[in-house]
């Protein structure tokens, strides 16, 4: 190849990559809760077969993306807590026309693998695992956090508790913290028990002390990457990808 096609082919080039834009070059920008990471994780092949782009998605609780969000950051979509995408709506960081359900889940107790299973389906025995356990840990910032603490406050133990509780950031830590050995049980929503290796779902949360936590994705108002985050949203949020969220623990 001449020295004159070399500089013919780099101009061409160029030209292709400046009509084609920025925004198309650059991965669809998403902030995802933890709490829907495994059904996402799976349908992320899918979803980018759909939306024709490539997706860079960042993890996290659901008050760390509202802390990303509101400090400025540019997101194409956002997948949290139903409360924090109303929030963020309602200040204008994401568009409200835009906001699709995705499921809801239920919080769970969690053990690691092949440990003891104490029964915990009434209050009595949920109690006494509570109570014999040597340790717990839960997410300090997590969205199950204040209905943890609320049934410790309604079965009297809640000072008991404090003293062989282990906060963590996320509930990706406290999770292993319980595979590593360090805490003996659980404390988070199904849908971040179930995925993880090492870690058993003793089962949910008795019925008088259940809450759920709802999940929405939103598009983000700023999106620089509009119809394939779209795309993404629809693709989660659709009926067809309803089996996948529930069998990680989250019902439509």
């Amino acid at each position: 190849m001449t020295m004159r096609s070399v500089v013919h082919y780099a101009a061409v080039l160029a030209a292709a990559l400046a009509c084609i834009g920025p925004a198309a070059a650059q991965n669809v920008v998403v902030l995802s809760s933890n709490g829907v990471r495994a059904p996402i994780e799976r349908l992320m092949t899918q979803c980018t077969r759909a939306a024709g782009r490539q997706f860079s998605v960042t993890y996290g609780t659901s008050a760390s993306i509202r802390q990303r969000v509101t400090g400025g950051e540019a997101v194409d979509a956002v997948l949290a807590t139903s409360e924090v995408v109303g929030e963020l709506s309602k200040g204008g960081e994401l568009d409200a026309s835009s906001i699709a359900p995705l499921g809801r889940a239920g919080i769970g107790v969690g053990i690691r693998a092949g440990a003891h299973r104490h029964k915990i389906g009434t209050a009595a025995e949920i109690k006494q695992a509570l109570l014999s356990a040597k340790s717990v840990t839960y997410a300090a910032d997590g969205a199950s956090r204040p209905h943890v603490e609320r049934m410790f406050e309604q079965l009297g133990i809640a000072s008991e508790m404090k003293a062989k509780t282990l906060l963590e950031q996320g509930s990706t830590r406290a999770a292993e913290k319980v595979v590593g050995g360090d805490a003996e049980i659980l404390l988070t929503l199904v849908s971040e028990i179930l995925p993880v290796e090492g870690l058993e779902l003793l089962g949910p949360v008795p019925a008088e002390f259940q809450s759920y936590i709802s999940f929405a994705g939103a598009l983000g108002t700023r999106a620089s990457s509009r119809d394939a985050a779209r795309a993404f949203i629809d693709c989660v949020a659709a009926p067809a990808a309803a089996p996948t969220f529930a069998q990680q623990g989250i019902e439509r």
